[in-house]
Parts: structure tokens; C-alpha cells; sequence
């Protein structure tokens, strides 16, 4: 089967990173790139999931975990009541 080249922009240092974790797995970033695009055609779409990320509460350091932002932000935070 002939071949066809793909010229594609993309971040050094996200390729690089990409480059490490392809090597971990016994690829090379052309090999990967085939599977992908061989499973785009099998599955006739993207074969993940493409969604926003979900929402994350601010990293609160120590206190992750402990308090959350209330909805109105003129209703008392009884979780931070209990934990002070």
C-alpha cells in the first residue's frame, strides 16, 4: 500500500512528553499515529470520549477535601463551621 506523508503542528514539549509515554509502551509517535487513524476508520469517529473536563473545586491545599464552595455564596458554609 503506498504511503502519504502528514505534516502536523504541535507543542515541543507536549510531543516530547507524548514521546516518552509511546516509548514506555514500545511505540514510536509514527506507529501510534497509525493505530490511531486505523481506529478512527474502524470505529467511524474519534475512539474516545471528547468532553469538557469536569469541574474541579480550587485546590485548596491542606483543606481539600474538608470545605466545599456553597452554591450561594451568602449561605453560611456549615462544613466549615464543623471543621473550625
Amino acid at each position: 500500500m503506498p504511503s502519504t506523508n502528514i505534516n502536523v503542528r504541535i507543542d515541543s514539549e507536549l510531543k516530547a512528553k507524548a514521546q516518552t509515554v509511546l516509548a514506555d509502551l514500545g511505540l514510536d509517535m509514527t506507529t501510534a499515529i497509525n493505530v490511531f487513524i486505523s481506529q478512527i476508520v474502524y470505529t467511524q469517529g474519534i475512539p474516545f470520549e471528547i468532553s469538557k473536563p469536569k469541574v474541579k473545586y480550587a485546590k485548596l491545599g491542606g483543606w481539600e477535601g474538608k470545605i466545599s464552595m456553597a452554591a450561594n455564596f451568602n449561605e453560611p458554609m456549615e462544613e466549615f463551621k464543623d471543621y473550625v
